[in-house]
């Protein structure tokens, strides 16, 4: 019997086997052991090792049915045939009456023995599928999960194809080698999310789960229908296991957020601001791609989270929104000591480049994320006042020197270019237009009641004494500078038109010298500036 075990004739084994059996309980039924327990006991167990020979039999071929290139049809019918004859001749019996001394007529169950043998077959399967280590390739578990896919899938295709027809409809052989391999799996995944894996790796693990595991790349694919079913299976990993690796993953998230937001800041600072490169004018205002940049990184993020559920795309943008807040300040303080410490010709133009650009972020944030900016927009308010104050700052710190000059011995008899005052201004002033509305607007208009009436103080301050022809001197030269001054904030989109007489009319009385006529230009100055007192 046992060289027809080893031979694989399982039949005619069991047959041998049957017939031992048959005839033991026979001579049990008679008593002919009543006096000989030992050897009943000794032919028991003979019948009971030969039966677990063929179990083990059972197991082996099962398992080597997807380890060889091709599929013994009749080594695999006869096996259902084995188990069916198994179950004819060892119908289920009532073990209400108690534990036997013997398995004498018992069932084998070999179809439950099938069953396990085919759950181990998979669980072997999985773990065979290569896996190199992350020294190796950066790219390990990708390249694992498609060598298990493409594996897997290849051993349900041939399970499909070639061994499912080799038994009874019944035995519902697909459910049951797709239920073992979903077992397989589900237990090898719950391993490797437990290791600890970085951001890449856990969003490779869980887009596998969601977005390729059913999918027509896997389980779902053509060639596999409709035998294989894939939507009566149980969840791949466990809500808490689940659950655990998306908070992993936005937890490794934050970490690469940040990083992503600082490169921004170390590119602006290195291709930018230290090689003084002016910003890109695109519609008559000045562009950065601080704002692209920033969307593009919350947008990538968002939506390969939300390929994975709704409930990440979500949690990944509150993430992204939460580093945005402390990175704006951040660069805010980056720029502001940047352009403290030096005079760099690029800090006006790139001063509007970012005002426009925390309005196109707002923006962007509220039309393609729908989320809520109030906090976002107090934090850039209060960038926005920094900025400003800066530019404030470096604008009088270069139009100082010039304004101090007003009526000095040097302005007066020429020795300084007339244009000078305004060339200090201009280099401010001129980067205002490309500056989004209203802000642009009001800074231009700021500067330019700043300069007039930085002008006039310098005028009022004086407490020179001049003869006649040095007065109408000054007032030719203060008419010239004003005019240039006026002219070019106007053409440079100032509004305060109501700015430009002021400067003139205290130039007239300067070199006036009828005093009928000085009343008279004091009277005008006073009508266009009611507030003089």
């Amino acid at each position: 019997i046992n060289e027809l075990i080893q031979k694989r004739q399982l039949l005619e084994a069991f047959a041998s086997i049957k017939y031992l059996e048959d005839e033991t309980i026979a001579e049990r039924d008679t008593e002919k052991y009543k006096n000989s327990l030992q050897e009943f006991i000794r032919k028991s167990k003979d019948v009971d090792l030969l039966y677990n020979c063929i179990t083990n039999a059972i197991q082996s071929i099962v398992v080597e049915t997807l380890e060889h290139p091709t599929v013994e049809d009749t080594m695999l019918t006869s096996l259902a045939t084995l188990i069916a004859h198994e179950e004819a001749a060892h119908p289920n019996i009532d073990n209400s009456a108690g534990p036997s001394l013997d398995l004498l007529g018992t069932p084998r169950k070999w179809r439950e023995e099938w069953r396990k043998a085919i759950n181990e077959s998979a669980r072997k399967r999985v773990l065979r599928v290569p896996m190199v280590s992350k020294e190796e390739e950066s790219s390990w578990l990708g390249l694992h999960l498609g060598f298990l896919q493409k594996h897997l899938k290849e051993d349900l295709l041939k399970i499909k194809l070639s061994v499912k027809k080799c038994y009874p409809e019944e035995y519902q052989v697909c459910d049951v080698y797709v239920e073992a391999f979903h077992r397989a799996i589900a237990s090898h995944l719950q391993e490797l999310s437990q290791r600890p894996l970085e951001f890449n790796e856990i969003y490779t693990l869980l887009d596998w789960v969601a977005n390729t595991y059913r999918s027509e790349l896997f389980l779902g694919h053509p060639d596999l229908k409709p035998e294989v079913k894939a939507e009566n299976l149980s969840l791949l990993l466990t809500p808490a296991d689940w659950d655990k690796l998306k908070n992993n993953y936005i937890t490794s998230a934050k970490g690469k957020i940040k990083s992503y937001f600082e490169n921004i800041l170390r590119l602006e600072v290195t291709e930018k601001w230290e090689k003084e490169v002016h910003p890109e004018v695109k519609e008559n205002l000045y562009h950065s791609s601080f704002s692209f940049d920033i969307q593009t990184i919350i947008g990538e993020h968002t939506k390969i989270s939300g390929a994975v559920s709704r409930s990440l795309e979500m949690k990944m943008l509150e993430l992204c929104l939460a580093e945005l807040h402390k990175f704006i300040p951040r660069f805010g303080e980056e720029f502001v000591a940047w352009n403290t410490a030096r005079d760099s010709p690029v800090f006006a133009s790139y001063f509007a480049a970012y005002i426009n650009s925390f309005h196109d972020l707002v923006s962007g944030l509220e039309t393609v994320f729908k989320v809520n900016t109030e906090e976002l927009q107090k934090i850039i308010a209060a960038l926005t006042r920094n900025f400003t104050k800066l530019f404030v700052n470096k604008l009088r710190t270069k139009a100082q020197p010039f304004l101090k000059k007003i009526l000095s011995k040097d302005w007066i008899l020429a020795k300084e270019k007339p244009d000078s005052l305004v060339l200090a201004v201009s280099q401010f002033s001129e980067h205002l237009p490309h500056m989004r509305e209203p802000l642009g607007q009001e800074l231009l208009r700021d500067v330019h009641k700043y300069v007039v009436r930085e002008y006039i103080t310098q005028v009022m301050k004086s407490r020179r004494i001049m003869k006649r022809e040095t007065r109408q001197q000054v007032s030719e030269k203060m008419n010239r500078e004003a005019q240039i001054l006026n002219n070019m904030l106007i053409d440079q989109g100032s509004d305060s038109e109501w700015l430009c007489p002021a400067i003139l009319h205290i130039a007239n009385i300067i070199g006036e010298k009828k005093k009928d006529k000085i009343k008279e230009h004091i009277k005008e100055l006073c009508q266009d500036y009611p507030d003089i007192r």
